[in-house]
């Protein structure tokens, strides 16, 4: 499922519209919801209070929407097609939370390169489509992301 490391370096020119890359997977823990608690300062308690989530719509405690995006930035580096290249995440388009993702749901993300834009001489901008999965197949978030590329100079 999970695509090999590639082995070239991407540059802008390099990603084709349309084509898509598969992330690794990983599972959210326990740990990571309560450490993204105290770094982000968001103690939420349907992320930290567990008789509290259990009388919500979700049943129970629920991962933070933002710690299930920043992990699949990390998942993205994994890939190894922005080694060299990434100069910036640029920005964040249509992010919409779709499912929960809980502690011990296991994650992965589709990306697949939409347009592209230069910017200047070394770099152009490439939109992303992210398509986040946890491990039934249930769709969880969706968003683009905007990432400034550096080109063959």
């Amino acid at each position: 499922m999970a695509s090999p490391a590639m082995e070239k370096v991407y540059y802008y020119e390099d990603f084709e519209v349309g084509r898509s890359f598969t992330t690794p997977r990983r599972t959210i823990t326990e740990a990571d919801i309560i450490n993204f608690a105290g770094v982000s300062g968001d103690f939420h308690a349907l992320h930290t209070d567990a008789i509290y989530a259990e009388n919500t719509m979700f049943g129970e405690r629920v991962a933070h929407g933002l710690l299930t995006i920043s992990i699949v930035t990390g998942l993205w580096m994994r890939l190894g097609i922005f080694e060299e290249n990434l100069i910036a995440f640029y920005g964040v388009e249509g992010l919409r939370w779709i499912r929960p993702v809980k502690a011990g749901d296991t994650i992965w993300a589709k990306l697949t390169v939409g347009t592209k834009r230069d910017k200047d001489k070394s770099s152009g901008v490439i939109v992303f489509k992210n398509e986040v999965y946890k491990q039934d197949g249930t769709l969880v978030a969706v968003f683009d992301a905007l990432l400034l590329i550096k080109k063959k100079v």
